[in-house]
């Protein structure tokens, strides 16, 4: 490209003041193509021109950059295809997956940052400070560019998943991604890891038509569970183990959990009568000591809680049987 009279740089990942100080690399997780595409062990970029340059100029720097793609991989065709290849039966054989990131910080390159000097001066608006550039400055300096990134959380892979067949939202989406899954034949039980959503942080405001779901936290707890004939077996030995790594774990950043696509477990939706329920309470917790031991703790530990005789009755409620299971209960098992 810098043959062709173009130079290249990475996004210019800085907001506020002047960019000088360098940048980190811009975060593209599974919701952008380019992130989406390294789920299946391919090379992608997304080209940006710069919305204040000529059109005539951004068309012509973007047709010239397709031909370097273009001449490149002609020329490195096998090359890229052996490193595909190499890098899909790593996929396929690994064991735990990275679900969170972090920029590290401590480690850059430099890249060459060619800018205009800038300043500040009174708005014509505000009258308050304003940054502007001087074009007739214009200059060159080494800066620091932060592309690295350290996991935060990584994930042993199961040997499946299995997703009762009403999410169909998520069964069809996973299809479109020509994921190798089976229906069962049969009414099955298998032992698996549930997850339990225990906290979570909704979004106040719409995001792409969602409400995104963030800072997820799980406990797991393994059990015999009862599948329905029809539902989706999903077997992890196969090229989409990222892609299914990435989407059905819960706590990942692009889940589909994250992106709201098992929002109904998390609204309760039974309940009891406080006057019918009160009678099956006490029987429960005469039967259930260790129930009631937990109770008498909680009241002496919190006087507004020892005052309320409703939040009470939902203590014995919520640690009951009666409870609804689905509350919570995220609808996607691992099979170990």
């Amino acid at each position: 490209m810098k043959k062709k009279g173009y130079d290249l740089v990475p996004y210019v990942n800085h907001f506020g003041e002047t960019p000088e100080k360098g940048w980190s690399a811009y975060w593209d997780s599974p919701r952008y193509s380019s992130g989406y595409t390294s789920l299946w062990s391919t090379f992608s970029f997304t080209p940006e021109t710069h919305m204040l340059k000529p059109y005539k100029q951004r068309v012509e720097s973007t047709k010239a950059l397709a031909e370097c793609f273009i001449e490149y991989t002609s020329k490195h065709c096998n090359e890229i295809l052996d490193l595909r290849e190499e890098t899909k039966k790593q996929v396929f054989s690994q064991t735990k997956f990275p679900l969170a990131w972090k920029i590290d910080r401590s480690q850059s390159v430099p890249i060459t940052y060619k800018g205009f000097e800038a300043g500040h001066k009174p708005s014509q608006v505000s009258g308050q400070p304003r940054l502007y550039y001087d074009r007739s400055k214009p200059f060159e300096v080494d800066v620091p560019f932060y592309n690295f990134y350290r996991d935060t959380l990584s994930v042993e892979k199961p040997k499946a998943y299995i997703i009762p067949q009403g999410w169909w939202k998520v069964i069809d989406r996973l299809q479109a991604n020509n994921v190798q899954m089976r229906k069962l034949t049969k009414d099955t039980s298998v032992e698996v890891q549930c997850y339990r959503i225990e906290s979570y942080q909704a979004s106040p405001r719409p995001y792409e038509g969602h409400h995104l779901n963030t800072a997820v936290k799980v406990s797991v707890q393994t059990k015999t569970m009862n599948f329905r004939k029809g539902d989706w077996y999903i077997p992890l030995n196969q090229v989409a183990n990222r892609f299914l790594m990435e989407t059905l774990e819960p706590q990942s950043e692009d889940s589909y959990f994250a992106w709201n696509f098992f929002d109904p477990i998390l609204g309760q939706k039974e309940g009891y009568s406080d006057y019918a329920f009160e009678d099956i309470a006490a029987e429960y917790l005469k039967n259930n000591p260790d129930l009631k031991t937990k109770l008498e703790q909680r009241r002496s530990n919190d006087s507004a809680f020892a005052k309320n005789g409703r939040a009470q009755l939902d203590f014995v409620y919520q640690n009951s049987p009666y409870f609804e299971p689905a509350y919570l209960q995220y609808p996607v098992y691992r099979v170990k």
